[in-house]
């Protein structure tokens, strides 16, 4: 249970937290590796033993997440593909319940996000869900992943929030831990992030199943 007298910002993040990840890991495990494939004359299978070790080579990191440096890297233009498939894009259950609730109880919460600002403009028109939000924030403007510390220290000159008093909500455990160390004390994770996927472990950090569960 949350005791919500002590939260005075709600930080929630985007892909795998309110939107289904099914679409991020269906598009770079399988969509984009079939076009890229066929691009070069290579089979799905083939394609993906090339691409899925370039991709792990940047985790972490903000290329990993930036459409313009895959669309330059792999001669492809990633954000058309992603277009292609935007009818995957869908909200994850109760989370805009979630959301509704929150603006009611006047805590207009704050999205955070490693995505690209184009993606997030195409997931926010198509689920509507960018009108829940005080601010949209995206790793890119500040020039930090979330997983780094630089990521929450930009947030704080540009946004004012007390650690102690903010809520994160995030699938990526590595974004967790680094806004622990950075101070936040209210750290939630995403059970199956992945509706098609199995529910994995979180770790050290309460596992939400359906929003339901911490309104």
């Amino acid at each position: 249970m949350i005791n919500w007298h002590d939260v005075d910002t709600v930080l929630l993040d985007m892909d795998g937290t309110l939107l289904d990840l099914y679409f991020d890991n269906y598009f770079w495990q399988e969509y984009l590796p079939m076009h890229w494939g066929e691009k070069h004359g290579l089979d799905a299978e083939t394609a993906k033993r090339e691409l899925i070790p370039r991709f792990k080579s940047r985790e972490g990191t903000l290329s990993w997440y930036c459409l313009d440096f895959w669309s330059s890297e792999l001669n492809i233009d990633v954000l058309k593909l992603k277009a292609d498939i935007e009818h995957l894009i869908q909200i994850r259950p109760s989370a805009q319940e979630f959301l509704e609730t929150l603006v009611s109880r006047g805590k207009m919460p704050v999205m955070v996000t490693n995505a690209h600002e184009d993606l997030v403009t195409m997931k926010l028109e198509k689920t509507g869900i960018g009108k829940y939000f005080r601010e949209v924030v995206s790793s890119h403007r500040l020039g930090f992943p979330k997983e780094e510390s630089g990521f929450w220290h930009s947030l704080k000159e540009g946004m004012e929030f007390v650690p102690a008093k903010t809520m994160l909500i995030d699938d990526n455990l590595t974004v967790l831990r680094t806004a622990r160390t950075y101070g936040i004390t209210n750290l939630f994770s995403i059970a199956r992030p992945d509706s098609r996927a199995p529910v994995r472990d979180t770790a050290e950090f309460t596992a939400i199943h359906d929003f339901r569960d911490v309104l």
